[in-house]
């Protein structure tokens, strides 16, 4: 990667810096040496302070100490609010950044235009990047990666909060964005180079009226605003203003302009040009679709990288990276662990990742240990994903109830749920659930069949069919089930064709109901009618397959009874010995 646009600019201004500084030096330097040559003392003399003059001295004190308290605060509002970094304060290079695939290549291209920007203006006839956009959900690295490019080119990162600009003065926030900029500027005139990272740049770049925003709640957030100062245009004002002066160099330029009045124009003094500031400004937002259209033109933000949780391979790549770093016991490198902790954090981000493995050694450091085991990530996945277990304090008829409920989930789930895994099957209480299986795919896929979407649908449907099974009747339990198979047996019939119409209600772009799928298709008198016999078909196959092994959904209801919780190969131990059992036949048709 070239490297020798940064260094070369950066050698010149520190050898330019040396001769000012030389000039500077020298007067003062003759005139102690004049000094001394003259039997004088070199070294300047404070001035005398007459005694009579002393008893002034407090009272010029408390005025100038008045004058800070009051100046101060206002001087401090006018001030940029980032925090800057030095290349050797970041500890994060592209080594640490894992997971990212294609993303980090753009990023590493962005990092090499801007190294090489001489080339690319000069000799090429380029423009380099100026701006460029990091959105994503949060975790996904928008931030790491900032960091690590600012580490890799050398130059300082100003970090800056977009939350940090506002204030509550009218126009204050525009003043602190200018002097945001103008801070960016002089560093990269400096050092060679600058690189601004703006955090949740939509707090300050929400998009105007009429600006063509895609988000609806951009109006809404707009009004909540506190500063109503264009704070807008001075951002985008600022994007297209990277080579503007220095402070310096507009008065020496106003010192030119009055000298050139007197003199006739073949003597008049030129300006030299403006120097090129090689700046790189990343943006960082969770929300891209809200930010003003004129933000995401070429020469402000000339590039936009999505960040999105990572695949397969780079949860793969995280999970390694991690491990290496983490104490963890022998079981968790084997290569099935690893493949089936892959699979089990499907939709994890980089730092949902990081806080799995920290949340496992908290199980280790409590339990005493020194290494995180297979089954701390367990339970950390529990709590990060469910929140934290709640005692079993309810009546021993209500637990039986909850076991046999879960038990139901977990026996149509095993008959069913071909390519499925069971992961865990629990009746502790974690927020509002008072038990839960856990289950997924063996292998990460983007589709499904109709066949898997009949299962998920079964599966849903096993705890009511359980609980009519075994008490003659169900109770509120199955309320968040019943949700749950109605909204997939509307997508079913509504989008995806299998409920006997080809009609898509996603193809209704308006409407009273607006975007709501399953409100459209049971507002609709034969989608309703369709729906219903999902249900109903599906939930007479659940019951036969629970009447004919219910010997599975007694033992997994007693082990959870027992246990609380069961683990992977725990639940299938389970099964396979209840098959073993004397098979239990239950009647249908028993009285109402």
């Amino acid at each position: 990667m070239a490297v020798g646009s940064v260094s070369e600019v950066r050698e010149r201004l520190r050898r330019r810096r040396l001769r000012r500084v030389a000039f500077a030096l020298a007067p003062i330097a003759l005139w102690m040496w004049w000094r001394l040559f003259t039997g004088k003392n070199p070294w300047p003399s404070l001035p005398h302070i007459p005694s009579d003059s002393l008893y002034w001295l407090p009272a010029v004190l408390i005025i100038l100490l008045l004058a800070v308290v009051i100046v101060a605060p206002m001087l401090g509002n006018r001030r940029s609010p980032h925090v800057l970094y030095r290349p050797e304060q970041l500890e994060v290079s592209f080594s640490d950044v894992r997971g990212l695939g294609e993303v980090l290549n753009e990023v590493r291209h962005t990092l090499g235009v801007f190294l090489d920007h001489e080339r690319l203006r000069t000799v090429m006839g380029g423009s380099p990047r100026r701006g460029v956009l990091f959105e994503g959900p949060p975790g996904t690295g928008k931030t790491y990666a900032a960091k690590a490019l600012a580490k890799e080119a050398g130059v300082p990162f100003l970090f800056v909060s977009a939350t940090a600009f506002q204030s509550m003065w009218y126009g204050m926030t525009a003043r602190r964005i200018r002097s945001f900029f103008k801070a960016l500027r002089k560093t990269a005139q400096v050092e060679g180079g600058a690189i601004g990272f703006i955090e949740e740049i939509d707090a300050i770049g929400l998009a105007r009226p009429g600006s063509g925003s895609k988000d609806p709640s951009t109006t809404v957030n707009r009004m909540m605003s506190t500063d109503t100062g264009g704070v807008v245009n001075e951002l985008l004002i600022q994007m297209q203003s990277f080579d503007e002066p220095l402070t310096r160099t507009k008065v020496a330029n106003w010192f030119r302009e009055k000298i050139n009045l007197y003199l006739p124009e073949h003597r008049q003094l030129k300006a030299p040009p403006t120097p090129y500031s090689n700046v790189l400004l990343i943006g960082a937002t969770n929300r891209a679709d809200a930010l003003d259209r004129a933000l995401l033109r070429p020469g402000r933000f000339d590039r936009v990288f999505t960040f999105n949780p990572p695949g397969r391979t780079g949860r793969r790549e995280l999970i390694d990276y991690f491990l290496d770093r983490k104490a963890h016991e022998a079981a968790l490198d084997e290569e099935t662990r690893r493949e089936e902790l892959v699979s089990a954090t499907l939709g994890y981000t980089p730092a949902s990742l990081e806080r799995l493995f920290d949340e496992a050694l908290l199980f280790a450091l409590r339990d005493g240990r020194d290494a995180m085991s297979v089954t701390d990530l367990h339970r950390a996945r529990i709590e990060v994903e469910l929140g934290l277990p709640e005692p079993l304090d309810y009546p021993e008829d209500e637990r039986r109830t909850i076991a046999t409920h879960e038990a139901g989930h977990a026996t149509i789930a095993y008959l069913v749920g071909k390519g499925r895994r069971l992961e865990v099957l629990s009746i502790i209480k974690h927020r509002e659930a008072l038990g839960f299986l856990a289950h997924r795919l063996e292998e990460e896929r983007h589709t499904q069949r109709a066949s898997e979407l009949t299962a998920l649908l079964q599966i849903s449907l096993g705890g009511i069919a359980a609980e009519e099974l075994i008490f003659g009747e169900s109770g509120t339990g199955p309320a968040g089930d019943l949700a749950s198979a109605t909204s997939l047996a509307a997508e079913m019939v509504g989008s995806l064709g299998l409920g006997g119409s080809l009609i898509s209600y996603r193809a209704l772009d308006s409407g009273p109901l607006g975007g709501n799928l399953v409100a459209r298709v049971l507002g609709d008198g034969d989608g309703r009618k369709r729906v219903e016999e999902i249900l109903d078909t599906n939930k007479r196959a659940v019951d036969q397959m629970l009447a004919a092994n219910v010997r599975i959904l007694e033992g997994l209801r007693d082990a959870l009874l027992e246990r609380h919780e069961l683990y992977d190969q725990e639940i299938l131990d389970v099964i396979h010995a209840a098959e073993q059992a004397p098979e239990t036949v239950i009647d249908l048709a028993r009285p109402e």
